[in-house]
């Protein structure tokens, strides 16, 4: 099976990208959550659900000790960071005019503007698309 297949069938939807892209930004919550996406009810609860059963956010008690739980993000979660700042990069590049106002990804530590995601070859070369091929595992081609 290919490699993005698999993952889209835990955060194929565009809702769920928002979702961890507001953990991210430190929301917890459930009407955190709703407020910031002005979500219905039923629609964020089923993608709560579908996050969580695979492994992408976990519920724990609330942390003011309230009975209600909170939404955090796993290891597997925030796997998706370079994702959602690929795809944000993506987004400034080709969805805004150059000098329109948006929000902007930066370092906690210095203020500046994070840099571009560059994928590189094993000896560090910058590579592209053009560069790359997709082969099947021996086994597959067996088949």
């Amino acid at each position: 099976m290919c490699g993005v297949a698999r993952p889209l069938d835990a955060i194929g939807d565009w809702w769920s990208l928002l979702i961890v892209r507001d953990a991210f930004d430190g929301l917890r919550r459930f009407g955190e959550f709703q407020k910031s996406l002005g979500l219905a009810k039923n629609i964020l609860s089923a993608r709560l659900r579908n996050l969580v059963a695979h492994g992408i956010l976990d519920t724990v008690p609330a942390s003011d000790g309230s009975p209600y739980q909170e939404y955090v993000l796993t290891t597997k979660g925030r796997g998706l960071f370079p994702l959602l700042v690929a795809l944000r990069q993506w987004g400034e590049e080709f969805f805004f005019e150059r000098e329109e106002p948006h929000v902007q990804l930066v370092d906690k530590a210095t203020g500046l503007p994070v840099r571009r995601l560059e994928l590189r070859a094993q000896d560090g070369r910058v590579i592209g698309a053009e560069d790359t091929e997709v082969r099947a595992p021996s086994s597959m081609a067996r088949r």
